[in-house]
């Protein structure tokens, strides 16, 4: 019945968006908050905070030093979280440094141990599938790092469906080559991306939920801390490897910091060109709109700036694509607020660029009015420049 009421709801939150909102009211009406959830994520607020704590050697821990993190839509003080500091590092230290160089999930060595984590995946795709776990997901993505519903609820489903191709025999293909795309858990021991300040308590709720399927308490850590208590653990920890997703300033300090013992992801700098073959210029508008304004561009796939040939400007393809970005709008979270620049940081820059002879602002570029965003984050319509 669950399954069926969701997908009402989703269909006419398509057809009207408007009803979004309401219908999460509604929805919720069906759902009981999860098992393994710490956290109600449609009553959190600043007067229902949620709680972001540590996991290590095993143990979920907290600190003596919390951080609050404002409501992204208000200002509402409504997560804190415990944040290590110098003095409280040690464990993190002991815990990574217990780990032994042929890695802790060397399926060589400890067979047994990709068949658990096959069992893991498939209990963990299993969990994620349930209405009710998806819905808790996806609106505590909505809450911490505001989207449409149906942007949010995409995020988990992409990662039930990774699971559940990577449970059964798929864990034990990670030992087969270097060549198989992916982090080589079974190889080698990595370290884990965790996102940016608030988002990290959608992070916290998956560890619980993977303990709960079976994921052993001292196989992860989970450390919330500044750049310099993270730079001291890997300094004194001295990892065999680290996986780093960042900026390039603290990525070339880490490289040279760890000697070289790091792998860097792309830093996300995504170009889209057009050439001078002009066809189906709706579907390329939609595609332009949903890389460049989906999550109001807070991902590593957002297009970053597109080039296009003469012909794409003399077409339709800037109208229709300032209508598609015409639609978007805070009420349905289609457009929300940018969690790590302020506006008047956005607007210095966009001032910046139309001094570029040849510049010009094509669409966009207002900062949203009538909101109660607070000014630690940024907000702007949409915007689109064209350098000639």
């Amino acid at each position: 019945m669950n399954r069926i009421v969701l997908q009402k709801l989703d269909r006419s939150s398509r057809s009207s968006s408007n009803r979004s909102f309401p219908s999460f009211a509604l929805i919720s009406r069906f759902f009981h908050t999860p098992s393994f959830a710490t956290v109600a994520a449609d009553k959190l607020s600043g007067s229902h905070p949620a709680e972001v704590q540590n996991l290590v050697q095993g143990s979920w821990k907290s600190s003596a030093s919390w951080t609050w993190i404002v409501d992204p839509l208000n200002g509402e003080k409504f997560t804190k979280i415990a944040e290590i500091q110098e003095s409280e590092l040690q464990p993190f230290v002991s815990s990574l440094s217990s780990c032994p160089k042929y890695g802790l999930h060397n399926p060589l060595r400890a067979q047994e141990r990709y068949l658990m984590y096959g069992d893991i995946s498939a209990k963990a795709a299993n969990k994620l599938a349930q209405p009710e776990v998806s819905y808790f997901f996806a609106r505590l993505i909505q809450r911490v790092s505001p989207k449409s519903y149906a942007q949010a609820l995409a995020e988990v489903q992409v990662t039930q469906k990774f699971l559940e191709n990577f449970s059964g025999d798929q864990v034990r293909f990670l030992a087969r080559s270097f060549a198989v795309p992916g982090n080589h858990l079974g190889q080698q021991s990595t370290g884990l991306r965790w996102p940016y300040g608030p988002v990290s308590l959608v992070m916290d709720q998956m560890l619980r939920l993977l303990h709960e399927c079976g994921l052993p308490l001292k196989d992860v850590d989970f450390i919330n801390s500044d750049g310099a208590i993270m730079n001291k653990l890997l300094l004194e920890a001295k990892p065999k490897m680290t996986l780093f997703t960042g900026s390039s300033r603290v990525a070339e300090k880490l490289a040279a910091d760890l000697k070289g013992r790091i792998k860097l992801e792309d830093a996300g700098f995504d170009w889209k060109i057009l050439g001078p073959d002009v066809k189906e210029v709706d579907y390329v508008a939609w595609v332009c709109d949903q890389d460049a304004y989906a999550c109001s561009g807070q991902k590593c796939s957002a297009q970053s700036i597109l080039f296009m040939h003469e012909n794409w400007v003399s077409s339709e393809l800037i109208s229709k694509m300032k209508s598609l970005a015409g639609r978007r709008k805070l009420e349905d979270l289609t457009i929300g607020p940018v969690l790590t620049v302020t506006t008047d940081a956005m607007v210095e820059h966009m001032n910046k660029l139309l001094k570029i002879p040849g510049s010009k602002l094509l669409f966009g570029g207002e900062p949203l009015q009538n909101h109660s965003i607070p000014e630690v984050y940024g907000l702007l319509d949409q915007q689109l420049f064209l350098s000639l």
